[in-house]
């Protein structure tokens, strides 16, 4: 019987479900994340997940193109995200690697069609550099944007971190 890696597996679960809610949060408050998202069909489903049964989320996109969190969905997404393992997640999540390098590394997967993996891809980095300090975003994501103010950023982001942290409160209650 092998042992999980107990503390990478509590920060990549508490990570994926805070990207989760930070996607759909970011949706609601950045038009650049909005744009990409109103590329999406309504009811398009993707995920990203830990192989084999690791931590995930999924969501939907609505009619209005806003994003859903679904829990317990048992049917298969339109495009997943999917980490080989464990340990190239926490990379990623740790920013010991971006997005890109993993991808480009062979630790993360696309199934689906490419197009949406890439719009998903652009929506992933947009929001890390909004809520990440610069220093870390540079090391998170391919590109930081070049027209991405200080004022912006702080805004965004504490917009984003509020209601984050007010899904957080409204789950616990």
């Amino acid at each position: 019987m092998t042992v999980k890696p107990t503390l990478q597996h509590a920060y990549v679960s508490l990570m994926m479900d805070v990207i989760g809610r930070g996607l759909v949060v970011a949706n609601q408050i950045d038009p650049e994340i909005k744009s990409e998202i109103s590329g999406f069909p309504t009811n398009f489903v993707f995920s990203m997940k830990v192989f084999p049964k690791g931590p995930s989320f999924v969501i939907q996109i609505q009619r209005d193109h806003q994003l859903k969190l679904l829990k317990n969905f048992s049917g298969r997404p339109d495009l997943t995200i999917t980490f080989k393992h464990l340990t190239h997640a926490f990379l990623v999540f740790s920013f010991q690697e971006g997005t890109a390098q993993a991808f480009a590394n062979d630790r993360m997967v696309a199934d689906g069609e490419l197009s949406y993996a890439i719009r998903l891809v652009r929506c992933l980095n947009k929001m890390e550099a909004l809520i990440l300090p610069k220093l870390v975003a540079d090391l998170a994501v391919k590109e930081y944007p070049k027209n991405l103010s200080l004022k912006e950023k702080a805004t965004e982001a504490a917009s984003i971190y509020l209601k984050i942290a007010q899904s957080y409160l409204k789950r616990s209650t």
